[in-house]
């Protein structure tokens, strides 16, 4: 039986995956976009309905609303709800997901809008206090709803893009196929494109902003080890890009691998920034426009990082211009039968091919892409644990399978150089 799939969202990765579920008709009959601009929704089914046989509807939802959430459940009946807007609605959409019986799948770790909201300031201050756990965005409040997807018997998957979502599907991997024991994993993000703009985000302007301007963390024989924003920064020569500059930061996929697999050593993420991006991105830190709490202007409130947003490109807009490609992709040491090893698994995605496919540069490509994948296997039951759980609790040769099917090839380079430290 064809499966039907509820996407919210209608952005860049959205309109990717909207694509890539299209040219997946086998698997998916029957397809409703829905956000907040039912205009895009139109778009988007005007661009792809007359390429696939897969129907596709169309609805305008506020997803911070869980009745309208809950609504357009019950009206539409999904297989599977595919969260591809903000992340500050994960928590609204998974609640209304349960109380409907579906499964959930999601891009990134719930986080807060307003960060200086006092409950959850006060939550998040005990939480450091407790851990050391440093990080705006968390998994901790979703995985809260295990027992509650265990209990309906539906799955819930927290992070399914590519970093977290595909990285982890790499760990899963390595430690299938390669590894005995993993002792060290360093996951590395690198965007070698170039957009041609002086200062622009190649993902949702706000959450790029406060990912990059927030304190470092990794994890380290059991604890977390908090370092400034930007401190920590390496050279490393990626294949097919060539050397760039990586800085050492937080990323949600470290909390959930630290987890499921704590006979790890140390993980650490790094991700690839220009100058010109750094300096621009210090200034604007600097004159408070990349709080997130609320300041008055003129008589009213406004948020300076989402009046910031407002004012540069939209990355859906960058794929025509942006040239180059990313190299994505996880470094693993540890041990095979007795033997020290060491391996680098990654894919290489071209933004201006990405563009010719579906429209979309390769950074939203490496996202939907995942995205759709972990709806398919979700979807038909190849992927059938139940709880709120992350990419690296399930099979992954299926997934990987799939990455070489949909446009995300992917290498294991077993002489990978090292990072340093």
């Amino acid at each position: 039986m064809k499966k039907k799939v509820l996407v919210l969202g209608c952005g860049g990765v959205a309109s990717v995956a909207i694509a890539k579920i299209c040219q997946n008709s086998e698997v998916f009959s029957h397809l409703c976009i829905a956000s907040r601009t039912l205009s895009k929704c139109d778009a988007m089914k005007e661009k792809w309905q007359p390429t696939t046989s897969t129907e596709i509807s169309t609805e305008k939802i506020d997803a911070n609303s869980k009745d309208q959430v809950v609504s357009l459940i019950k009206k539409f009946q999904p297989d599977v709800v595919l969260h591809l807007g903000m992340p500050y609605h994960n928590l609204v959409i998974m609640d209304a997901c349960a109380e409907c019986k579906v499964n959930y799948i999601d891009t990134a770790a719930y986080e807060p809008e307003d960060t200086s909201e006092p409950v959850w300031r006060a939550k998040y201050e005990k939480r450091c206090k407790e851990v050391g756990f440093t990080a705006l965005l968390e998994y901790a409040d979703q995985w809260a709803f295990d027992s509650k997807y265990k209990e309906i018997g539906k799955t819930a998957i927290c992070g399914a893009g590519f970093d977290p979502g595909v990285t982890s599907v790499f760990v899963a991997y390595a430690k299938k196929h390669y590894f005995d024991r993993i002792d060290y994993i360093d996951i590395l993000d690198c965007n070698g494109g170039d957009h041609g703009y002086p200062f622009a985000t190649n993902f949702n302007t706000e959450l790029n902003l406060r990912e990059v301007s927030a304190m470092g963390d990794y994890y380290e024989n059991g604890k977390w080890i908090q370092v400034p924003p930007m401190s920590v920064k390496y050279v490393y020569n990626f294949a097919q890009v060539g050397p760039k500059d990586m800085y050492l930061l937080h990323h949600e996929e470290i909390e959930s691998l630290a987890k499921n697999y704590p006979e790890v050593k140390r993980f650490r993420f790094f991700m690839t920034f220009g100058q010109s991006y750094l300096t621009h991105m210090k200034c604007l830190e600097n004159v408070g426009m990349l709080q997130s709490s609320p300041v008055m202007y003129e008589g009213r409130e406004i948020i300076p990082i989402q009046f910031l947003k407002s004012l540069m490109p939209e990355p859906s807009s960058l794929g025509p211009r942006t040239v180059g490609k990313t190299n994505i992709g996880c470094i693993f040491r540890g041990v095979k039968d007795g033997k020290e090893k060491t391996i680098y698994i990654y894919n290489v995605c071209d933004h201006q091919e990405s563009y010719k496919e579906v429209g979309s540069q390769a950074i939203s490509y490496t996202t939907g892409v995942p995205a759709m994948i972990a709806t398919e296997l979700v979807a038909t039951g190849v992927w059938n644990l139940t709880g709120a759980l992350n990419c690296e609790n399930f099979d992954p040769d299926p997934f990987m399978e799939r990455l070489n099917k949909w446009g995300l090839p992917w290498v294991v380079d077993e002489n990978p150089v090292l990072v340093e430290g």
